[in-house]
């Protein structure tokens, strides 16, 4: 079975310059968990989920113990609201970053006309759950790894 007899043809794209922002809003209008990065017509890199949660880093605390000072006890409350305001800003200002700063830029594309076991040696190998497909250099498509497996199932009966 062939990549165009799976793949899905209305493609979701973003620019480079578009906000994380408008990206997580396309993610959750549309459902959908990543997206070719297209700038002048040509697929210049790939956006998923997980690169957004990735901005998220959890800080780590020291497993020592802490007994605060009496000042420090006046303080704690102010601080933790420093911190508040802090990510609060940091969150807004997230926002606002270009989709060019999160996404892989390493791109990984397939032809519509390439068996299905094409893909799927591709996506193991890379670790990759989405290929663009690409056609004389200009995006015709997006197959995912439920593409594939839907394929080969359709395939089977």
């Amino acid at each position: 079975m062939k990549i165009k007899d799976v793949m899905n043809k209305d493609v979701i794209i973003c620019a480079p310059d578009d906000t994380l922002g408008h990206l997580a809003d396309l993610f959750k209008k549309n459902h959908i968990s990543g997206i070719p990065v297209v700038d002048k017509g040509k697929v210049v890199g790939l956006v998923s989920e997980t690169d957004l949660i990735k901005l998220f880093k959890i800080p780590e605390y020291s497993n020592d113990l802490w007994l605060p000072s009496p000042f420090e006890i006046i303080e704690i409350p102010i601080r933790n609201l420093v911190k508040l305001e802090e990510t609060k800003k940091f969150f807004e200002n997230m926002k606002l970053r270009p989709v060019k700063d999160i996404m892989t830029k390493t791109v990984h594309a397939i032809s519509p006309d390439d068996e299905l076991e094409n893909a799927s040696t591709i996506m193991v190998k890379y670790d990759v759950n989405r290929l663009p497909v690409v056609d004389n250099g200009k995006l015709v498509g997006i197959v995912a790894r439920s593409d594939i497996i839907k394929g080969l199932s359709e395939s089977a009966e």
